[in-house]
């Protein structure tokens, strides 16, 4: 046991990388990094952890910003529900700590948003609680080293993993542990072609021994992929555009999207599109460009998404077809601003809308 802790803390000593939320102990940007890093790669959430500290230097700053101004500075991460409980948060730790955050890892897990390896960063990064922090390369080295064949997804086997965790952090700078544990997870025990040959813990290793790297760790939980069909309907009338603001359920809950016609199966022309539009009359709108099918894939969902660019000189037509849709009226240049899907974004990005000449 002694020695797996030596040689990881050595390891980690001399090949860490330097990351902006380690050379702090401000549990502030340390509970940011945790939130962003969340199914989220270092090299991708870099630097929305550099913009949000610069907006929002502090969780009182965070804090008293709106709902709307998060989740645009949260657009591209993906799972939003992330963005909106760090809002939650920010404010409830203000609300109710003074803007402090609790030191002690079994409160910090109250707090929302917050789960047990949250919980257990904060405590040990920012205050040097003897509490181990288990993510996926934690697992992971585990598994492989001690040939662990407890189910990763299963309440049991988390127990498992974080008492083996719990039972080899030591008293003496146990974030340094945990960091050294994460790390060798994520740069050399890694997911898939583990680098075993330089690795500093191949003596002793049960995976390596016996040539398990690809069966550890164990998951047997799978997701179900549905695949959906989303048709976006850009409707344009001078110089204004139709856009919709989600509901507080599913993956984009509270962000902006057009108005959307979803399908068993994708819709290619104006025709078909008619057909499937409830009180559109198409008379009155001029069809301009059609969108390749653009591919999403998401952890439980692969979207199939096209957009349709329709124009209309007619006021009333355009109403109509903003009341149907339970939609709101955006000046075109304004909608780069309003927080919406990474699609979306891209899509406005690689194609400039233009208003009804």
């Amino acid at each position: 046991m002694q020695d797996f802790v030596n040689k990881i803390v050595s390891w980690y000593e001399k090949n860490h990388r330097q990351l902006p939320w380690r050379e702090t102990h401000d549990p502030y940007r340390i509970w940011l990094s945790e939130i962003i890093l969340q199914q989220t790669r270092v090299e991708q959430g870099r630097p929305y952890y550099e913009q949000f500290t610069t907006e929002h230097p502090n969780i009182q700053s965070l804090a008293e910003a709106n709902e709307e101004s998060i989740l645009r500075l949260w657009q591209g991460l993906g799972y939003y529900s992330r963005a909106r409980n760090l809002h939650k948060c920010a404010k409830t730790v203000v609300a109710e700590h003074g803007g402090h955050f609790p030191k002690k890892f079994e409160d910090l897990k109250k707090l929302p948003g917050i789960g047990p390896y949250t919980a257990a960063a904060i405590a040990s990064f920012a205050f040097g609680e003897k509490v181990a922090c288990v993510d996926g390369n934690v697992y992971r080295l585990l598994s492989r080293f001690f040939g662990i064949w407890d189910d990763i997804a299963s309440p049991k086997g988390q127990k498992i993993f974080f008492a083996k965790a719990q039972s080899l952090i030591p008293s003496d700078r146990p974030d340094l542990f945990n960091q050294a544990t994460m790390e060798m997870g994520a740069m050399v025990c890694t997911p898939k072609k583990p680098n075993c040959m330089y690795c500093p813990l191949q003596a002793g290793c049960y995976a390596f021994e016996h040539n398990k790297q690809e069966e550890l760790p164990v998951k047997t939980k799978k997701v179900k992929v549905k695949k959906r069909y989303l048709h976006y309907l850009i409707i344009k009338h001078e110089g204004e555009v139709l856009m919709k603001k989600r509901d507080t359920k599913g993956i984009w809950a509270g962000l902006y999207d057009f108005p959307l016609i979803e399908g068993k199966e994708a819709i290619v022309d104006f025709d078909d599109l008619l057909e499937n539009t409830p009180n559109f009359n198409g008379g009155k709108f001029l069809l301009g460009q059609i969108s390749q099918q653009y591919k999403h894939v998401l952890t439980h969902q692969q979207l199939f998404v096209r957009f349709f660019e329709i124009s209309t000189k007619n006021q009333a037509a355009f109403q109509q077809v903003k009341e149907a849709f339970q939609s709101q009226n955006f000046p075109i240049e304004e909608t780069m601003g309003i927080p919406k899907p990474i699609l979306i974004d891209q899509y406005l990005k690689e194609h400039q809308l233009e208003g009804v000449e």
